[in-house]
């Protein structure tokens, strides 16, 4: 097997992926892979490489089968003609290579490696990744003077032109990545002993089949779980899934016949497992919900917001991965048994939304109103931002904010609950489980946006697209966020019906 160091990391974090990556493609699901986060981690990288200033970077085409041969001969080449910055600089010995994202050459002639992510913070399998690299490049014969992680600093603020210094945020971690540099060729025994074995490994299941990332591979690995076992239950800490099964307790079945492990569950655990296993009917506490419901006031409003966020932040005062608010749908009655009205705004185009955003809140929402919400923690920590950033508005959004109450509760307290929501009090659970054959409140039969990831990333590339689409998609996001305000409508409504 060539090495990389990501293949190096996956075998750190479980040999059998390798294995089955060699012998059993077929079985992964891709579904693990997210292109978004693929997508920020090159732009990130992309602009990353100016941090130290003028560099040349090393040209990498994917199609070549000599790639890496290629771009390690260019490496030695610039590293001769005396080049102090190289991006993407790659090293070879046999049976491994790495590419090292920014590699600064000392006039001493030793080397600073920089590793680059697009995350807001260390992780331990980025020291992993570096200490590949440094293993490769001090096999290599070259010495290694430091190597950097360098991040996203979450707590910078845009304010005019991007400032690269206050964007990135670089950690020295010579002394950790060099100590573990020395254990790369133990690991490395380890893990290829596992993956170039004749015969798939025998690994149990553990944390490493979701840390530090989800493996695809997994439900090969979880094929002889029952449909209904332990990881099923809402809410359920892998650690503790895990030592349930280790104990024998996998399925909903065995958590039952075993009275110390069903004690130690939650009670909506419990409750999901009893409603399964004995197909119970609807649980639903009457007074509980006619005492939610008695809470509220008309006129009532029904709001959901979408929002976007970029690890490059393209406008004044926003900060990476801050939740930028980009459209609202809102329902409303002014009184019992009121025309059911709507309105929604969505941001223009490549602008920065947020003000636009509060004005038409502040608009279309009385300052006395009652406003629903699903999982209110979200929605109001929007408008609390909205808020701070703009005072003159305040006192109206603050309004606004003190009177949100979350439909979610009845859900969440369990006090309406049914097989079909598997223990979650996700709208996306909800609706369905109320509402299983309307077609009007199925998000499946959208067109193009089907979940706030899908709206996020479509309101957040609008701007690539040319007229016509961009119009297209416009419509499918107004079209997805009234579809949320909607769901709320009707399932306001159901409760009201069993409370009656």
């Amino acid at each position: 097997m060539y090495f990389s160091k990501s293949k190096y990391t996956q075998g750190i974090q479980c040999p059998r992926m390798l294995w089955m990556q060699q012998n059993m493609p077929e079985q992964f699901d891709s579904s693990v892979i997210n292109e978004s986060v693929l997508s920020t981690g090159n732009e990130v990288g992309d602009l990353a490489m100016g941090y130290y200033g003028p560099f040349v970077e090393v040209e990498f085409d994917p199609s070549n089968p000599k790639r890496f041969t290629k771009a390690a001969k260019q490496t030695q080449e610039l590293i001769r003609a005396g080049e102090k910055i190289i991006c993407e600089a790659t090293f070879s010995i046999t049976g491994h290579f790495c590419m090292v994202d920014i590699l600064r050459i000392r006039d001493d002639g030793s080397f600073d490696i920089t590793e680059v992510k697009s995350s807001a913070g260390m992780k331990d399998t980025y020291l992993h990744d570096m200490a590949y690299q440094c293993w490769v490049m001090e096999q290599r014969g070259y010495a290694v003077a430091s190597v950097s992680l360098m991040h996203v600093n979450s707590a910078y603020m845009r304010q005019g032109e991007l400032d690269l210094q206050g964007l990135f945020h670089v950690e020295d971690c010579t002394d950790t990545v060099k100590e573990m540099a020395l254990n790369v060729p133990t690991r490395m025994d380890k893990i290829v002993a596992v993956a170039d074995a004749g015969e798939e490994p025998d690994i149990p299941i553990g944390l490493q089949c979701w840390k530090p990332y989800e493996c695809g591979f997994r439900p090969w690995c979880f094929k002889e779980l029952p449909e209904n076992n332990v990881f099923n239950l809402v809410c359920m800490r892998k650690d503790k899934g895990l030592l349930l099964v280790e104990s024998g307790c996998v399925g909903f079945d065995d958590l039952v016949s075993d009275p110390n492990a069903f004690d130690s569950l939650t009670d909506k655990q419990q409750l999901q497992i009893l409603a399964e296993i004995n197909n119970l009917p609807p649980q639903i506490d009457r007074a509980e919900i006619g005492a939610f419901l008695d809470s509220l006031w008309y006129p009532l409003y029904f709001l959901d917001f979408e929002t976007f966020h970029e690890a490059i932040p393209s406008f004044d005062g926003q900060s990476p991965y801050e939740q930028v608010t980009s459209q609202y749908s809102l329902h409303w009655m002014d009184a019992p048994g009121a025309t059911l009205q709507h309105t929604e705004f969505l941001g223009a185009t490549g602008t920065d939304p947020r003000r636009r955003v509060a004005e038409n809140l502040c608009r279309d929402i009385p300052a006395s109103a009652c406003v629903l919400a699903w999982n209110i923690g979200f929605e109001k920590g929007r408008i609390r931002a909205m808020a701070e950033m703009f005072p003159d508005l305040a006192p109206h959004l603050m309004a606004i904010h003190g009177n949100i109450r979350d439909l979610m509760t009845p859900f969440q307290k369990q006090h309406y609950y049914t097989r079909d929501m598997k223990g979650s009090s996700s709208i996306k659970k909800v609706l369905p489980s109320l509402f299983p054959d309307d077609p009007e409140l199925d998000y499946g039969t959208l067109e193009g946006i089907h979940n706030g990831s899908e709206a996020a990333s479509a309101f957040q590339h609008l701007a690539e697209l040319p007229p016509a689409e961009q119009e297209a998609v416009r419509e499918q996001l107004l079209r997805y966020c009234e579809l949320d305000t909607l769901a709320m409508v009707k399932i306001w409504e159901r409760l009201n019906e069993v409370s009656a």
